[in-house]
């Protein structure tokens, strides 16, 4: 069996962060508009690949100042770096039974810079919806240090530590449908 494409739902997939605020509470957010393929190959899983590409403009976090400081020039520079992106170079463990757990490195591009990251998966599945779409559902996380990327805002606080914290924890939910090929 060949490599067969997939395209990610974002209708059913989220790709969200999360980082510490003030050194003691967590803060979340989502990129709400992305696309991307899985190249999958069920026989050879650790063949298998994928890219995404992310708006970096549709982060939301909730807190509306919050988001514009993180599309602007200290973070993201949307209006210059309008997209995010992901390639993986390489599967490692990979296997077609639900429940699978391996690894995904890969290339992740934030604004002009692009930095190796380690994926961790979660196969969680296939099916066919009532459509007759035949899908598959990945989950997927890893924590990377923004400074890596040049994201390195940041403000003291008075009784010592930071505002925001350099780790930050990407989670992704993936269900992707199978492309039909034309002919």
């Amino acid at each position: 069996m060949a490599i067969r494409t997939w395209n990610i739902d974002p209708s059913h997939s989220t790709i969200e962060f999360s980082t510490k605020h003030m050194m003691f509470t967590t803060v979340r957010g989502r990129f709400k508009e992305f696309q991307g393929k899985l190249h999958l190959d069920r026989e050879a899983p650790d063949d298998s690949w994928a890219e995404v590409t992310i708006e970096t403009a549709s982060l939301d976090t909730g807190a509306p100042d919050r988001d514009g400081h993180l599309r602007g020039a200290d973070f993201f520079d949307a209006d210059k770096h309008p997209r995010l992106m992901f390639r993986s170079k390489e599967t490692i463990g990979a296997s077609p039974e639900e429940g699978a757990r391996f690894r995904v490195a890969g290339d992740l591009t934030i604004a002009d810079t692009t930095e190796s990251v380690m994926l961790d998966v979660l196969f969680q599945g296939r099916g066919t919806d009532p459509r007759g779409n035949e899908l598959v559902g990945f989950q997927a996380s890893c924590e990377i240090d923004r400074r890596d990327w040049g994201l390195k805002w940041n403000q003291a606080l008075e009784a010592g530590g930071v505002l925001v914290a350099n780790k930050v924890r990407i989670d992704v939910e993936v269900q992707a449908v199978l492309e039909v090929q034309a002919g």
